[in-house]
């Protein structure tokens, strides 16, 4: 058996998915309806026999917390865990977390004390799903110090990652964090002729990490200034003839960074066989058990490519490339199209509802038109509104709502009035 324990890395502040960020952080933002962006890490690793974890928190983590408490619970024999290591001042040293590196480095004495030879190092807003014990026994084979998971892109990508290049024995001579376009004719890989078609000639770190446990604490005494695994920590490992190797993925891989995508990462989940596949009977996504009623749907709703989640109840009369969240509720002769809707947190019963006739409930109401938006949770979207996205839009931050890239994202709890338009 494998002794390996796994880091989950949180994030920082996460502006890039704002608002989807600003009350809570990156691995808790909701994804596919009913799950969360952290559920894609922890099941993985649970899929890979990998169940001793460490959630690594800082911004915003108070839900994030909550549903990791609701959801993974591991029997007394398994041995297994989920804790949550939180960012803290102590005498030693009062800085929240620097970066990837210096996260795990003041998380050291938690799970130092622990049993095991690797650690798994994984980061908390990624799709993806990748058997990591095979990533672990290719570390093993190659007697390696550190493994890092990787895969092609092309130019345009290429700037936003760690580039490396790879030798006929998979070991890594050379990286580099986030190169300049300029720099990019020194870093082309010799690929395969499908991956030189597509024009995926850069081999790119996913980051995701084994490290040796000497390695890893080796690295961090001997570098204690160093705060990020990509700029710092890898690259003086290679220049000090550690044996660096290249873990190579075909398989579906998508990082969550901005508000596109995210939400061209849960519209391709309608798709008819989608890339990253929620009904994979031996790599289930798991999340927490909600005892919700079925989804119920009234006046002949078209429905074409959606997901809907349990407890939603839907009068609307179209819904298209659309995901659906918990307790959705969608009004008579309403669209939704190109769309995410993520539900809300509880029911509104329908004596709230009367008792406040001059508030607008919880949910969409009847004909209104979304599309090409992002409803957060609790929103209230009144009747007769239109909600039209698109790259003609130009980034705007309003009440209630904001544009990025070309998407309404109507933020937690927004409130869009009777007759709004935004197109």
């Amino acid at each position: 058996m494998i002794k390996m324990i796994s880091l989950i890395l949180g994030g920082g502040a996460g502006s890039r998915l704002f608002p989807l960020t600003e009350k809570r952080s990156k691995p808790a933002v909701p994804i596919a309806g009913k799950y969360r962006l952290i559920d894609i890490p922890i099941s993985n690793c649970i899929n890979s026999g990998v169940k001793r974890m460490f959630v690594l928190t800082q911004y915003n983590s108070a839900s994030l917390n909550a549903h990791i408490k609701n959801t993974y619970n591991f029997d007394h024999f398994t041995h297994g865990f989920v804790d949550i290591l939180a960012a803290e001042q102590t005498p030693g040293d009062s800085n929240w977390f620097q970066g990837t590196a210096d996260a795990v480095r003041q998380s050291r004495k938690h799970f130092e004390r622990h049993d095991f030879d690797y650690v798994l190092i994984l980061s908390g807003d990624q799709l993806y799903q990748m058997d990591f014990e095979e990533m672990a026994h290719y570390h093993i084979e190659q007697n390696a110090d550190i493994t890092i998971a990787c895969l092609p892109v092309n130019a345009k990508d290429a700037t936003g990652f760690g580039i490396m290049k790879v030798d006929d024995k998979g070991y890594i001579p050379r990286f580099i964090e986030k190169p300049a376009k300029d720099q990019l004719p020194n870093w082309v890989s010799d690929v395969s002729a499908a991956y030189q078609k597509r024009g995926l000639v850069y081999m790119a770190s996913m980051g995701i990490y084994i490290f040796n446990r000497k390695a890893l604490l080796e690295l961090f005494d001997q570098h204690p200034e160093s705060t990020d695994f990509g700029k710092e920590i890898i690259p003086a490992a290679i220049q000090s003839q550690r044996k660096v190797a290249a873990y190579p993925y075909s398989g579906y891989w998508t990082d969550i960074g901005t508000i596109r995508s995210f939400f061209e990462a849960n519209i391709e989940l309608t798709d008819h066989i989608p890339s990253f596949n929620l009904f994979d009977t031996r790599r289930q996504i798991y999340t927490r058990g909600r005892m919700l009623a079925p989804a119920k749907f009234y006046g002949g709703t078209q429905v074409n490519r959606a997901l809907i989640a349990e407890g939603s109840i839907i009068h609307a009369r179209v819904i298209e490339s659309a995901i659906i969240g918990i307790r959705s509720r969608i009004g008579e002769n309403s669209v939704i199209k190109d769309a995410i809707v993520m539900g809300n947190d509880s029911y509104q019963t329908l004596q709230e509802i009367a008792t406040n006739p001059d508030e607008i409930p919880l949910g969409i109401g009847h004909n209104t038109h979304i599309e090409h938006a992002i409803l957060d949770k609790d929103c209230r979207i009144g009747n007769n509104v239109v909600i039209k996205g698109g790259t003609h839009l130009a980034d705007t931050d309003a009440d209630g709502y904001c544009i990025r890239d070309g998407v309404v994202v109507v933020k937690k709890n927004g409130i869009i009035p009777e007759g709004t338009r935004i197109m």
